[in-house]
């Protein structure tokens, strides 16, 4: 039975794939902050169904010491690090603690399997945030990397920090470069959960209006679920690698509002206000994803198109508020 340890398993990506290594017969473990096994009804929502099949270690991304004691303790087969500072911000304070988070907990990890489960396949979450304002469109693999936010750099710094590991140390790491990715266990703070979630509190005569940024930003979207689902190729594969995992095909922020409130009979322009402090100020180039080489070797393919996330994510949302009222 594989040992698997996961960071950040309470979030979107690995709610979904410590579900999936479940029902498999995997071993998963998974680290959680102290505070969320408080309350757990709060914080491990997205996992509180099979809770009772996780072994949950309370530790903090920023304690090094805590990390090599998990990695000591359990010796994984796989370690999936998926847990970062994710939201991006343009405040100090913020891009300091991304910084000390995203890169410190990466090298710890790495360094604490290197010594204590030198066998294990360790996957890092990189993110498309780290071509930043790339030079072509669509990326792939070998376009120059051109990060313009703390996250996006601190993304790309453990991506190197995997590839010097893999090639220095032969640790058996690999990185996925993942575009965005969506589904109904997305968190309120990101736009499209927004989009839903305020559409559906119009359609409910709760609100009037909806304050976004710029419309015209495209996104390359796809599902969580087959996000998840390369995760795990990447890491069954002969050989440790890195890949870009997208879906190909970009809309813009304007298709997703017009398609989710039309799902409501709604029409988007009607309650659409234009607010100046949802608009950044990088959005200049198109990110969009080249999966070429993850189709050809991993014979991996997104199942799901932007249509069918929209509607999964507002039947998600209505079921939720439909809850609440009752």
């Amino acid at each position: 039975m594989p040992r698997v340890l996961i960071s950040g398993i309470s979030g979107q990506d690995g709610s979904y794939l410590a579900e999936s290594l479940v029902h498999e017969g995997c071993e998963v473990h998974g680290l959680v902050r102290r505070t969320s096994l408080e309350v757990p009804h709060v914080k491990l929502t997205r996992i509180s169904p099979f809770l009772d099949k996780l072994t949950l270690h309370p530790c903090s991304l920023e304690s090094q010491t805590a990390l090599f004691e998990v990695v000591r303790e359990i010796k994984p087969d796989f370690l999936y690090h998926l847990g970062a500072q994710s939201f991006v911000s343009y405040e100090i304070e913020q891009e300091y603690a991304t910084l000390d988070t995203n890169l410190g907990s990466t090298h710890a990890l790495l360094s604490a399997v290197m010594r204590f489960a030198p066998e294990c396949r360790f996957y890092f979450a990189a993110s498309s945030e780290i071509f930043g304002h790339a030079e072509t469109s669509p990326q792939n693999e070998s376009t120059p990397f051109n990060p313009r936010s703390i996250y996006g750099i601190s993304k790309l710094a453990g991506f190197h920090i995997c590839k010097s590991f893999r090639e220095n140390e032969g640790v058996f790491a690999c990185s996925g470069i993942l575009y965005n990715h969506e589904s109904p266990r997305r968190g309120k703070e990101y736009v499209t959960r927004k989009i839903i979630s305020q559409a559906v509190a119009i359609h409910r005569g709760q609100s009037d209006v909806i304050k976004l940024g710029n419309l015209d930003s495209e996104r390359d979207w796809g599902h969580a679920k087959d996000y998840v689902n390369a995760m795990r190729k990447i890491t069954e594969f002969d050989k440790p690698d890195d890949f870009v995992v997208a879906s190909g095909r970009t809309h813009t922020v304007r298709e997703f509002c017009q398609k989710a409130f039309s799902l409501l009979d709604l029409t988007f322009e009607d309650f659409f206000e234009y607010d100046p402090r949802f608009f950044r100020p990088t959005e200049k180039t198109t990110l969009c994803g080249d999966a070429s080489k993850a189709k050809k070797e991993l014979g991996w393919s997104p199942s799901h198109d932007l249509d069918s996330i929209i509607e999964e994510m507002m039947n998600s949302e209505l079921e939720r508020t439909a809850s609440l009222s009752n």
